[in-house]
């Protein structure tokens, strides 16, 4: 039987807040997953993922509501998330928020894997779930998509209206297609590939109301530490994660990676080689990752972004980039373009 992974607490509190405002005593809830109210403040501690699904089935049942995970989501606070909600937060516009969920999602479980991606001038903010069991799926799906949607809103103080919310499941019995547009304020189509919010590509750049630079370094440096604490954090994603703290300040050198990590730079290369990567690979992987980043979420001019992933020559960043696209940094940017109507 493949495992469900793990969870954090903070994920789970939307649903003891809905429950709890519909009446629902929290105590014997707490009870079917082994924890008890005082625990609730440690956002550290690791649960297992048959644990939320306990929980999950616990309150479905108890409250009736078919559609419990949506409606839990209105209870999306920044502590939902762990330090990924505060760094969201501080982050200067809409795509950079989007742009730390996939490096630090680990820090609030491994309950799914989100991605981003841009089609037709649409953004697809996707979540893959990992739990297989249908309605818990959905619950969690709905939950995600909702939350991401609320929380956007309420960080952008704005009224994002997304262009579609897409589900892979169907629409659930019990429940009208009408629920869901009223909540999302948009169209929700049903059987889809993946299931994802999807926005206008415009929206990335939207300000957030409490950008703060400096906190932001803060808690990412904070983030990065807590994400190499994580046991089951392979080398080649602690190597990553490092890299992208430290190429803020330059190209960085094996040895400053290897002393963060407290080992040696020759064990870390050996280490690596028995992962099945290596150092060098790694940081070419990130590079490009964030190359193609800023390229299609943001305006930064393309000397600038050569500068800031370590390129000493523009001509040696388009030379690399056409290596591994095909294109040039200007071409790629230029093709995901919407085009003029």
């Amino acid at each position: 039987m493949q495992s469900l992974g793990y969870t954090s607490v903070p994920p789970l509190l939307k649903y003891l807040r809905y429950a709890e405002q519909l009446g629902i005593a929290i105590e014997p809830a707490l009870a079917t997953v082994g924890l008890q109210a005082q625990q609730l403040s440690d956002n550290s501690l690791r649960l297992p993922g048959e644990a939320h699904e306990r929980l999950l089935d616990y309150l479905c049942e108890q409250t009736g509501d078919p559609l419990f995970g949506l409606n839990s989501a209105r209870f999306v606070l920044p502590n939902s998330w762990n330090v990924l909600g505060y760094i969201t937060m501080t982050c200067a516009t809409l795509g950079d928020a989007m742009s730390r969920i996939m490096p630090f999602e680990k820090l609030v479980g491994d309950m799914g894997i989100s991605r981003a991606e841009l089609l037709d001038g649409q953004v697809h903010l996707i979540w893959n779930c990992r739990h297989q069991r249908p309605p818990i799926r959905r619950h969690m799906v709905e939950n995600i998509l909702a939350s991401w949607l609320l929380y956007g809103q309420w960080i952008a103080d704005a009224h994002l209206r997304p262009t579609a919310i897409w589900f892979e499941h169907s629409l659930p019995v019990g429940a009208d297609q009408a629920q869901y547009e009223n909540f999302f304020r948009s169209p929700v189509l049903f059987n889809q590939a993946y299931s994802a919010v999807v926005i206008p590509q415009q929206y990335m750049h939207l300000p957030l109301r409490q950008a703060d630079a400096q906190l932001l370094r803060t808690l990412e440096e904070h983030a990065l530490d807590l994400m190499t604490s994580l046991s089951d954090t392979p080398l080649p994603q602690q190597v990553k994660n490092v890299l992208r703290q430290l190429i803020k300040e330059g190209l960085p050198r094996k040895e400053q990676v290897a002393e963060q990590l407290a080992m040696s730079a020759r064990s870390l290369q050996r280490q690596l080689q028995q992962a099945g990567s290596g150092y060098q690979q790694i940081l070419d992987d990130l590079r490009q990752e964030m190359a193609e980043h800023y390229l299609l979420h943001s305006e930064l001019p393309i000397h600038n972004i050569s500068h800031y992933l370590g390129f000493t020559e523009q001509r040696s960043f388009h030379r690399t980039f056409k290596n591994r696209t095909g294109m040039t940094p200007g071409e790629l940017r230029k093709s995901k373009m919407p085009s003029a109507k």
